[in-house]
């Protein structure tokens, strides 16, 4: 079954994390002072983790990515068996703060599940640098791993995956892959949880009110600005800056995961309805989700990560077998799972 578990004790457990969650602060980008401040905190309860990782049977190993002139530091996490697919990773955290190393429970679970190797990257953050230059990075480092920075994954199908600002991220960076062919057909599918594809705001960002959860709705559109400072809405919303206006054909089949009661879930409903034009894309828009909910220990997460699990398995399975016809699939609400013209 391809949905993903929505019955009533799920609902009712999201809904009760929901209500510790609206005693918690709101994320906002407002200063710089507040993103170095939480990526210090960030770093310390990060001390030890390669122990940890290497507790729970996995193997890290850093490098620095090299091509063109542009380096880039990635985490490179193998689990004990021989990986039958690599996945390329991109860390969310507003651009403002994280790391690749903050993805390693979430990972270490998919290695477990899926037999992958991931490549996490290091990019650099907003506030040091420009989006540009962040961008830059990521492409960096999908160039270097297809054009086989790392020989013994050559041949193996690759998967590009990014969450919040990481989801953002990944899809530019197909989309900039257009321009080499040869390596973005190596790529076999995405994985994307809700990202943000439209950097002048869609309008459930617009709309966002003081009640969101996790996110500061009101800010959220001064937030984007200030990332993209000095230019207009309309050039916010070119591609590959906006992925959502770009042009998605030849892109890989897709996995997009969002919440209703996320203030970006229009990203995600919008940029599956343009992708399922050229590629298989599934949709899941869950009840009672906020922004992260993947991260929070809900039934809702556990099963969404699942679903996950699930995809990346069968599309390595089928990675031999000719590209998935045209068409997409998406689930909506309690137990619906039903095809759906997303126009």
């Amino acid at each position: 079954m391809n949905a993903i578990p929505l019955d009533a004790e799920t609902l009712a457990d999201a809904r009760r994390f929901n209500r510790k969650l609206a005693w918690a602060p709101r994320f906002k980008i407002s200063n710089r002072v507040v993103p170095i401040l939480i990526q210090s905190l960030l770093r310390l309860s990060q001390i030890g983790g390669g122990l940890r990782a290497a507790r729970s049977g996995l193997r890290v190993e850093r490098r620095v990515a090299e091509v063109d002139c542009m380096r880039v530091r990635v985490r490179i996490l193998r689990g004990a068996r021989p990986p039958r697919g690599v996945v390329l990773d991109f860390h969310g955290g507003g651009w403002v703060i994280g790391n690749a190393q903050m993805n390693d429970q979430l990972n270490a679970a998919m290695i477990a599940a899926c037999d992958v190797a991931v490549v996490s990257v290091d990019y650099r953050l907003a506030g040091a640098t420009l989006i540009s230059c962040i961008m830059d990075d990521c492409l960096a480092a999908a160039r270097w791993l297809l054009e086989g920075g790392l020989p013994e994954f050559e041949g193996l199908p690759v998967y590009v995956l990014g969450e919040s600002a990481g989801g953002h991220l990944a899809a530019a960076t197909l989309l900039r892959l257009k321009a080499w062919p040869r390596l973005l057909r190596r790529i076999d599918g995405a994985v994307l949880y809700y990202g943000v594809y439209d950097l002048a705001g869609t309008p459930s960002v617009r709309e966002a009110g003081a009640e969101t959860l996790v996110l500061h709705g009101p800010s959220m559109l001064d937030s984007l600005r200030l990332l993209t400072p000095g230019l207009t809405d309309e050039q916010r919303r070119r591609p590959p800056l906006s992925p959502l206006y770009g042009d998605l054909a030849q892109l890989p089949p897709a996995l997009l995961i969002a919440g209703e009661r996320d203030p970006l879930r229009d990203d995600s409903i919008e940029l599956a309805r343009r992708w399922r034009e050229f590629a298989d894309v599934e949709l899941h828009l869950l009840p009672e989700a906020p922004h992260g909910f993947i991260r929070f220990p809900t039934r809702m997460a556990a099963g969404a990560l699942a679903r996950v699990h699930q995809w990346l398995r069968e599309r390595i399975a089928a990675s031999s077998l000719a590209p998935a016809a045209q068409g997409g699939r998406v689930f909506v609400g309690e137990q619906r799972a039903k095809e759906e013209d997303l126009r």
